[in-house]
Formats: structure tokens, sequence, C-alpha cells
């Protein structure tokens, strides 16, 4: 295949990269830094904005695609800028949503699930361009058009290479708090909340079988593990492999320990995301990936197992 990857270093691109090179295909990948590959079949194409639409004419003034694959973060109406573009020149535009835009109406939650665009009273998190929001605002702008060479992949909390997540933490506060000793505070509120944290190489795999599987075109895919463990659990699992020390507070204090100069009316999206997400009951009903792909559930590593893989890079 040739392959357009954008974001091709992050979390969940590296490793798709990777798998596709190694498969052999060829691979144009979009990145913000200036990288070298030693591969005839992989080319870095650097870009301080792939959003930038004269930035996408370019990349496809060289022909198309057999697949695109995007995980850029679009507002919506940069995104409805761009689509079009990749839709005409791929054979499968693949549009990186993510399980944030499901409700926590029903569990577990499978793609016709609720979404928080479709059912939410707050009127604030409904009128904004909150991630949950423009993301499944996205996926309405494919579905309406009248092409189906898309499909929309949905990850659900994902950690990599030099990313790690615990509730809305990220590996800045979680590094200072081991280098200091200090405990990582965590919203009391959270610790029995069930969540499911994906290895990025998993979900590189998934999305990889879905790429030009004529099961694909026209249809929407949580690319996730099924596996669920409450954040008390997660944390445990940080304190058994880093030595992390954790205590559980107020959601107020949480935030001021993630932002001392947090507000809420200024800090909406801080709000939205611990309560629209990490604080939603995060169970995934994955089966139609795994039957779309031919993978089965025990082909994924366990969120203990891929921890152990990757928090050592994250310390170095």
């Amino acid at each position: 295949m040739k392959l357009l990857i954008l974001g091709a270093t992050g979390a969940m691109g590296r490793y798709l990269t990777k798998r596709a090179v190694e498969a052999g295909d060829t691979v144009d990948a979009v990145a913000l830094n200036e990288m070298a590959s030693e591969s005839p079949n992989l080319r870095y194409i650097k870009t301080k904005d792939a959003r930038d639409p004269a930035f996408v004419d370019s990349i496809l003034s060289g022909g198309g695609y057999d697949a695109v694959v995007d995980f850029m973060i679009y507002n919506s109406i940069s995104f409805r800028k761009v689509y079009k573009k990749y839709l005409a020149h791929s054979g499968r535009y693949c549009y990186l949503s993510s399980c944030r835009v499901f409700a926590d109406t029903e569990n577990p939650i499978r793609e016709d699930s609720p979404r928080l665009l479709d059912v939410t009273t707050d009127r604030a998190l409904l009128f904004s361009d909150d991630y949950c929001m423009h993301k499944a605002r996205g996926e309405d702008t494919l579905r309406a058009d009248r092409s189906k060479n898309w499909t929309i992949l949905r990850p659900s909390t994902t950690y990599s290479t030099g990313r790690c997540q615990l509730v809305t933490l990220e590996k800045p506060a979680i590094l200072r708090c081991l280098k200091s000793g200090e405990p990582v505070l965590l919203p009391e509120k959270a610790k029995d909340i069930p969540a499911s944290l994906t290895w990025g190489g998993d979900v590189a795999e998934m999305i990889y079988r879905l790429l030009l599987n004529p099961d694909a075109a026209g249809e929407d895919f949580n690319v996730t593990t099924s596996e669920a463990l409450t954040w008390g659990e997660i944390a445990g699992i940080y304190e058994d492999l880093m030595g992390l020390s954790c205590r559980w507070v107020s959601e107020e204090e949480y935030q001021l320990f993630r932002n001392p100069s947090f507000d809420p009316v200024n800090n909406p999206e801080a709000v939205w995301q611990l309560r629209y997400a990490r604080l939603f009951r995060r169970v995934y009903d994955n089966s139609k990936m795994l039957a779309a792909t031919g993978l089965s559930q025990s082909s994924f590593l366990s969120l203990r197992e891929g921890l152990s893989r990757e928090l050592p890079s994250l310390i170095n």
C-alpha cells in the first residue's frame, strides 16, 4: 500500500508507521519535527501545521494514496476545509475520532451507544468546540458525505513510548512527583470508576487491519481493549511499577494540583475532560472491531504488561 499518515510520531502514529514499513508499504509520514529514515519505503515530511489547506493541497499534488490515516486534532471549521480533499485523493480516509464522544448512558459502550453531542443537557458543552464535540461533529460530517471511502476510528485513552496517563494527568506531572517523592493527587470521585487504557501498539495493529478492509468502508469502530480497571486499580499499578504514591482528594484540589492557576470559568475544558470523560464509566464492547480484524482480546497487552514495557522509557 501507499499510505499517508498525519501525526506519524504521536502515541499511535509511531507504531502504525513502523507496522506499515515492516509490512513493505510505502509511507509518507507527516510530523512536526525533522525526522530521518533509513528505510527507502519511509519518507518523513515536516510541517508546522498539517491542517493547513495549502499544505494538504501540496501533499496531495503528487497523486493519491491507497489510504490516509489522520491523527490530527481539528476544530469543527478546520476539518470541513480539508476532509473532502482526502476523500477525493485516497482509497480510504481513516478519521481518528475518540471514545470521548460517548455519553455515560450505556455500558458496555458499543459503536451505536449514545454520544454526548446527541444527549447532553450541558448547553455550554454542547455549543463549545470541546474535543468530544468537534470529534463527534467530524463523524457526522463524514456520514453526511455521499462518499463511503471513509472509516471512523475511536481509540480509548492510549499510552505509549513517551506518554502515560493517570486520570487526566500526563507524563510531566507524574514524573515531577516521582522525582520529588511527593504523592500524586487524584480525584476521589474517580477512584472506583472503570477505565480502559489501550497500548498504542495494539491500537496501531487494529487500525492497520482496518485500512483497506472492505468491511470497514463507511463504518465506525471502537479500536480499544475491552479490559477495564478502576482508576484506583490503575493507580495501584503505577505504585507497584514506579513506586508512585497517590492521595485521593476533592475535584477542586485535584484541578489546582494540575494547574495552580486553575479557574473553572476560564478553564472549562479541564472540567469537561474530567467530568465527561474520566468520571464516566469506560467499559467497551470491541466485538465489532475483533470480527472485522480477526484479532482477539487475548491479542492485546494487559495494562500491567503494557506499562511494564513502556514506563522505563518514560523515566529515562
